[in-house]
């Protein structure tokens, strides 16, 4: 294999130079750091981009209008990132605990994500860090069939299994590092022990394993993801060999650019200037939003448009909804203190200076028993000198912002649902005693 006997004779080369001056070291890391936080993530989906990646990791400034999941990815991953830098300087061997340790610093917290059962049907699925999985896991390839991994059932043995092979393999005399680490990768896989995670974890494993012996971790670039997946799947047909090469391709890159960062020479690539003109806007956009600016016509008709029509509107089309449950239905708008007035549109003609108060008010309950019932939804926005808040009077439902900073979509969904939420919860609750109260009778 010409890739793997190119990056033997480059590491010889790279030795040679060592050890390395720690400024270039420092240097050299942090390049591929941030590479490999990016399109480790990015492989799996997510949606921060390189310069929001790198805004996030070295100055912790966040994406504006990006998931907050994806924002705790890419620290979890560079956490770990970190972790392995520092703990293979110990001689840690690889370990089931260790795995799992790795595996709870990539992935924080438990989450839900959508899935689909062995059946084909969409369910959601909880995800725990650090615990094998409790359920299968599969995915489907590209002609449509499902590739089922190891059962959970067998995925504790399989797993002992994996690290005692590693260990012989290890301490074989003459081991081929590039050989250990990419098929440790593809073995890793196989089992998928864990219920997400899984891709980031095997190439963390991986680039742990080519440190161990010297070498620089190796970057799958996002650009590159069909070629990688290509590779395992043609690994899964039992044909590993193009995988190992294609590993071994990627290391000869980050040999040759480590080689030049040992002599000297700028490791950026072509396209690194742009991400750094992104990084600066990034940048540029947190100093913004930290800075206040004070409320004018431009200001307001701003606000107006992108945060408080669209709360407004979304509560008018999500009410609409629950109207039907109720005899009467009133929308009453009130701003800056005038008078009250009901309203049923959009609301893009009226001026704001200081405050909107918009009730949405519901009358009567349908059920005959329940007529006497009422529900009342207060919306408060309030303007005041470098800021602006959203509220409902009867939550403690708030968001305060900078008159420069915009809500995002998911921002205003999140807000208006969690008191659509409350109503529906409300009728529930009332209608529950309906019937319970009728099978007393």
């Amino acid at each position: 294999m010409d890739a793997i006997a190119e990056a033997g004779s480059l590491k010889k080369e790279l030795d040679l130079l060592r050890p390395l001056s720690k400024e270039a070291e420092a240097r050299i890391m942090q390049k591929f750091r941030l590479d490999w936080n990016y399109h480790s993530n990015h492989l799996e989906g997510n949606s921060l981009s390189y310069g929001e990646t790198k805004a996030l990791i070295l100055f912790n400034i966040t994406a504006q209008g990006k998931p907050l999941k994806d924002h705790l990815e890419i620290t979890g991953h560079n956490d770990a990132v970190l972790w392995i830098l520092e703990i293979v300087k110990d001689d840690r061997p690889l370990t089931e605990t260790f795995i799992r340790e790795l595996h709870k610093l990539i992935l924080k917290e438990p989450y839900e994500v959508d899935a689909i059962t062995a059946e084909g049907k969409p369910t959601k699925k909880r995800i725990t860090v650090g615990d094998y999985k409790q359920q299968p896991n599969h995915v489907k390839t590209q002609t449509g069939e499902i590739f089922r991994f190891a059962s959970p059932e067998e995925t504790p043995a399989k797993m002992a299994d994996l690290i005692e092979w590693y260990r012989k393999e290890a301490e074989k005399e003459g081991v081929n590092p590039i050989l250990l680490a990419a098929e440790f990768h593809y073995r890793y896989i196989r089992i998928h022990p864990f219920d997400d995670g899984n891709g980031r974890t095997a190439r963390i494993l991986m680039n742990f394993i080519l440190l161990k012996f010297g070498y620089p971790p190796v970057i799958i670039k996002t650009e590159d993801k069909a070629n990688y997946f290509a590779a395992l799947q043609q690994a899964d047909a039992g044909i590993i060999t193009p995988f190992v090469e294609y590993i071994a391709e990627n290391l000869v890159t980050s040999l040759e650019l480590m080689i030049k960062g040992a002599n000297g020479e700028s490791i950026e690539g072509p396209d690194d200037v742009d991400k750094e003109i992104a990084l600066l806007e990034q940048r540029m956009k947190g100093i913004e939003q930290k800075t206040p600016i004070q409320k004018d016509k431009d200001v307001l008709e701003k606000i107006k448009t992108e945060n408080i029509i669209p709360v407004i509107n979304l509560l008018l089309k999500k009410n609409k909804s629950l109207n039907k449950f109720y005899l009467q239905t009133v929308n009453i708008l009130q701003v800056d203190g005038g008078s009250k007035r009901p309203f049923y549109e959009k609301i893009a003609k009226i001026n704001i200076r200081k405050k909107i108060i918009a009730e949405f008010k519901f009358n009567s309950l349908k059920p005959r028993d329940l007529n006497h019932i009422d529900f009342e939804t207060i919306l408060n926005i309030s303007l005041g000198l470098n800021e602006y808040s959203i509220s409902f009077v009867d939550t403690e439902q708030k968001i305060i912002k900078l008159y420069n900073q915009s809500l995002s979509e998911k921002e205003i969904q999140d807000f208006v649902n969690t008191e659509i939420r409350r109503h529906t919860a409300f009728i529930q609750q009332h209608l529950d005693q309906l019937d319970q109260n009728d099978k007393a009778d």
